[in-house]
């Protein structure tokens, strides 16, 4: 029997009527010969209800104990959706993360999985029930509870999805897909039919909502096909999958704008052998994750090193920057928070010519000056005023032709 994991996030189980609705959409699959594991996020709110509840009573809770009490919003919703499940004359049974041994490291608040047992919820299944599985939780060798931090449940669905071998990982969200760029922000964004991991990693990473880039990496490592789609409807929505060859002729595929961002640039460093590497090696100490790093020499004995961080990072990069300051003797550090990044993503790139200079000419028509570039394979990013952010993003996406189905765009 082929293994189908359903994911719900916290806006399709929000309430009794929507944990129906996706306790009908698991028993469908279960009457169609598959075997169904649902992975559940806490019910709407409730996560931020939880952690507004301990500020209430501590201003800086223990990590730990935070872990404890934020893994109790999934415990509810599984406990919930396998009582509906049984009242709807389905087999049943709920799971911790613990309970189906998902191991994680102890890094309280961003765990990350080491490995998964799953054989409890491999004797469920052959016995005809529908295991639903806490999203978002595990458990470090010592026994204590962790959580995966955002987009935990994501990939709690994805990592099951490959420790049980399953045919496809369906994410449902309150969105129909993924779409070539933010439609809230550009209104006649077009939804994707179908995306490789490489493009939704760095989709992902750049600030795209729909899916994290843990869940992303899962399915790419275990060859895991997601399909990201509406728990409003049964339309097909979109498959992350491996690059196929038709996705080569699609030069853009989306485009993204990020916002909460801060760009450090320690000026005047000595440009000597493992300076670099001791300043990413302090922020990495401090947990701080580091995006678009840019050195340029200024003379032969000094150089300038930027980078970009996200914005809650930003008081833990500062001090882990003070403390190494001295040792690699930096003249000055310049921080700016008033900027913003557009990207644009697409494996095509790597076989056609003249992406960039289609896109600095959108923006240069679009009066918006670009601060700073970067580039991979298949993405090129450019920093921009804050105040230019979203001007900026509807000039590359009209550029692009991201308006259009993939097959009906001009290329470069």
């Amino acid at each position: 029997m082929a293994i189908v994991v359903q994911k719900f996030g916290g806006t399709s189980v929000a309430n009794a009527e929507k944990i129906r609705r996706a306790a009908g959409r698991a028993i469908k699959a279960h009457q169609q010969g598959n075997q169904v594991v649902v992975v559940a996020s806490a019910r709407g709110k409730q996560t931020d209800q939880l952690v507004a509840d301990a500020l209430e009573l501590n201003p800086n809770p223990p990590k730990r104990e935070m872990d404890m009490l934020l893994s109790t919003g999934e415990q509810q919703t599984v406990s919930l959706m396998a009582m509906c499940l049984e009242a709807m004359g389905q087999k049943a049974t709920s799971f911790t993360g613990q309970q189906i041994q998902m191991i994680t490291d102890n890094l309280h608040g961003k765990a990350r999985i080491q490995s998964i047992g799953a054989e409890k919820v491999k004797e469920k299944l052959s016995a005809g029930h529908i295991c639903i599985v806490a999203g978002f939780q595990g458990v470090d060798e010592s026994g204590n509870i962790t959580t995966l931090g955002r987009g935990g449940s994501d990939t709690s669905a994805v990592a099951i999805a490959a420790a049980l071998g399953a045919d496809e990982c369906e994410i449902y969200t309150d969105v129909d897909g993924i779409y070539s760029t933010d439609p809230r922000k550009y209104p006649n964004a077009v939804k994707m039919q179908q995306i490789s991991y490489d493009e939704m990693l760095e989709l992902a990473s750049l600030g795209a909502g729909v899916m994290h880039g843990r869940a992303i990496e899962f399915g790419k490592k275990y060859d895991v096909t997601i399909h990201v789609r509406s728990s409003m409807n049964d339309n097909t929505g979109t498959l992350i999958t491996h690059e196929v060859p038709q996705m080569e002729g699609i030069v853009v595929s989306g485009a993204t704008t990020q916002k909460d961002l801060a760009q450090i640039a320690l000026i005047g460093l000595d440009n000597t052998p493992g300076n670099a590497a001791g300043v990413f090696a302090h922020l990495a100490a401090s947990n701080v994750s580091v995006n678009d790093i840019i050195q340029t020499e200024v003379n032969s004995e000094k150089a300038t090193l930027s980078f970009t961080v996200a914005r809650s990072d930003l008081d833990a990069a500062k001090q882990a920057i003070e403390e190494i300051r001295k040792q690699i003797d930096c003249e000055s550090v310049f921080i700016r928070e008033d900027i913003a990044e557009v990207s644009v993503v697409g494996v095509g790139m790597r076989s056609h010519c003249g992406v960039a200079e289609k896109m600095f000419n959108a923006l240069f028509a679009a009066k918006v000056n670009i601060d700073a570039i970067t580039t991979s394979e298949i993405r090129i990013s450019c920093l921009v005023d804050l105040a230019d952010a979203e001007k900026a993003l509807v000039a590359v996406c009209d550029a692009f032709e991201l308006d259009k189905p993939a097959e009906e765009r001009t290329q470069p």
